[in-house]
């Protein structure tokens, strides 16, 4: 199986019309994602590419009964696109958009939390998510990753997702899912979201979990995992060498006050029963392992 997302997702991308988000709404479909539409607003009528073009999700989804939307919108508009979607009935919701202001992704948050709690959203400032051979939606390259399970894959960074993917890959290990949540200080999807799915989904093995300095999701992820996860967990946290006071990447990741660093999430998945590594090659080789070990 998989999780959030499969072949019967229908997706619409917002911002389609502009450049980036015509190269990934349609390369998702090459992938053999289901974009069905389009949503540009003053654009509706048009098409890209032989998909219809709306002005409204509410149109797009009343029309082709889509229930996932990519978000490719700018960062100034990019929370009115979330909201918009989920008050067309979208249950999925991935953007991509960096750069957007921590207050307007608060209120977007509570928003959903109060207005839309069916809703879920991937990100913002993330990579999407891919379920191998079924569906892509975001700027993960299909090529990497490999049907078949049984590993799904979590991570705050974008970078690593890809190194996981590949890793995996090139080494015969398929995937269920692999969710990159993103590295912002107000993610939409937790670690521990994707745990408590990890958890359910029958194929699923083991899970991957990549994190990085900055925040407490790594921490949290550690008392789910002590409390509700029964399946192995392989861990890499980056940002080991990051110093005191400088942004690394994310805007979330961040050292402050001795908050935050890769030592303490390190120590705190250990502690939980995970299996954490020193570098991502060796977190693929351990995961690797422990996937071969199941098999058998």
């Amino acid at each position: 199986m998989s999780i959030f997302l499969d072949e019967t997702s229908v997706v619409v991308v917002q911002g389609l019309t502009g450049a980036q988000g015509r190269f990934h709404g349609l390369r998702n479909r090459a992938y053999g994602t289901r974009v069905v539409a389009g949503v540009t607003p003053g654009k509706g009528g048009q098409d890209v590419d032989g998909i219809p073009v709306f002005g409204s999700v509410a149109s797009a989804v009343e029309r082709t009964g889509a229930d996932t939307s990519l978000v490719v919108v700018p960062a100034r508009w990019a929370t009115d696109a979330i909201v918009e979607a989920a008050a067309a009935g979208i249950s999925l919701v991935v953007c991509i958009t960096e750069g957007i202001p921590v207050h307007d992704a608060v209120r977007c948050h509570a928003t959903l939390q109060s207005r839309f709690p069916a809703t879920r959203l991937i990100g913002p400032n993330c990579p999407g998510l891919i379920s191998p051979g079924k569906a892509n939606v975001g700027i993960t390259s299909g090529d990497i990753a490999l049907a078949g399970g049984p590993v799904g894959i979590v991570s705050r960074s974008g970078t690593l997702t890809y190194q996981a993917l590949s890793d995996l890959t090139e080494r015969g290990v398929g995937q269920t899912t692999c969710v990159g949540i993103g590295g912002d200080p107000i993610p939409g999807t937790s670690f521990t979201d994707c745990l408590a799915a990890f958890q359910q989904d029958p194929d699923t093995k083991v899970v991957m979990l990549i994190g990085e300095i900055g925040g407490s999701e790594e921490e949290q992820a550690a008392l789910y995992i002590r409390s509700h996860v029964t399946k192995p967990v392989v861990a890499y946290v980056a940002g080991l060498t990051a110093p005191v006071g400088r942004r690394m990447g994310h805007a979330g990741a961040i050292v402050s006050g001795g908050l935050g660093t890769a030592d303490a999430k390190r120590q705190a998945l250990s502690e939980a029963g995970a299996s954490v590594a020193d570098d991502p090659t060796q977190a693929a080789d351990m995961v690797a392992a422990i996937a071969g070990a199941v098999a058998a």
